[in-house]
């Protein structure tokens, strides 16, 4: 049978949407440590940052400033290799400090050129870091690749989830599945005495997830080392494989091979400290 797919996708198995209703609630964050967590596991995982206008995913991954991909046969990107996964960003290919003064269609361009030019080559995973909200280039992607399906972040607070509802109607909409929910920010352990309070609200994500018929996939806290951790360029599943964070990270990778493949991965044992 004759792969339909842009001949730049055809090798990879899955293409994952990452996506939020509104920016901050730490969806390049959530993207970031489980494409990780994927590679651990053994997996070909890739990140293609589609945040034209904000990329972070170079930052993140600790990859210099001002590096460049290389091209082949005058035609493909070389995405970067970092832990282990291949990156393709806007942050690769323009200044750091130049902003993107760009109409949406022109950032739409850029995404369709990152996706088809790139040479992915043979991948199990390629997840896609959405910007927030539900225009041109969420719109492109379903367009131009076969998403296998999209996995919704959120914060419990009620203006995080009011957004959040917007970007699964749009996944529904254009027939790609909402693999399910994860909520950032649950709860906030306070480092002097160790009380733990939800100060976003309480159950917001799991209350979506039950709404559109999904399910949420992993709760994580409010942590100031996850985001020292990416603000570094050493994501938490790097820097820290023992933390808890880490086995949530993990066991999120899992939950989407299991819906996506219907095959277990074999947990490793995991120590869980303080951090």
């Amino acid at each position: 049978m004759t792969d339909s797919r842009p001949e730049g996708l055809q090798q990879i198995k899955h293409i994952v949407a990452v996506a939020s209703g509104k920016g901050g609630v730490g969806k390049s964050t959530t993207t970031v440590n489980l494409a990780l967590a994927m590679a651990q596991a053994g997996h070909k995982v890739g990140v293609l940052d589609a945040d034209i206008y904000g990329p972070s995913q170079g930052l993140m991954l600790g990859i210099a400033e001002g590096t460049h991909p290389e091209t082949m046969d005058e035609k493909w990107f070389v995405p970067i290799d970092a832990y282990g996964i291949k990156v393709m960003s806007m942050a690769f290919l323009v200044d750091a400090n130049s902003p993107m003064v760009w109409r949406g269609p022109m950032a739409a361009g850029a995404l369709q050129q990152m996706l088809l030019q790139t040479q992915w080559g043979e991948l199990d995973y390629l997840f896609v870091d959405m910007p927030p909200g539900t225009g041109d280039i969420q719109l492109t992607l379903c367009q131009k690749a076969q998403v296998s399906g999209s996995v919704i972040v959120t914060t419990p607070q009620d203006l995080a989830l009011l957004d959040a509802r917007k970007g699964i109607e749009m996944f529904n909409k254009v027939n790609v599945p909402v693999l399910g929910v994860v909520e950032n920010m649950s709860t906030h352990v306070c480092s002097n005495c160790n009380h733990e309070e939800a100060i976003f609200g309480a159950g917001g994500g799991a209350a979506l997830a039950q709404q559109y018929g999904t399910e949420l996939l992993a709760s994580l806290p409010l942590s100031m080392a996850i985001r020292q951790q990416v603000d570094s360029g050493k994501p938490t599943v790097v820097s820290s494989p023992q933390a808890a964070a880490t086995h949530t990270y993990k066991l999120l990778a899992n939950a989407l091979v299991l819906k996506l493949d219907g095959v277990a991965q074999v947990m490793p044992s995991i120590s869980i400290d303080e951090d």
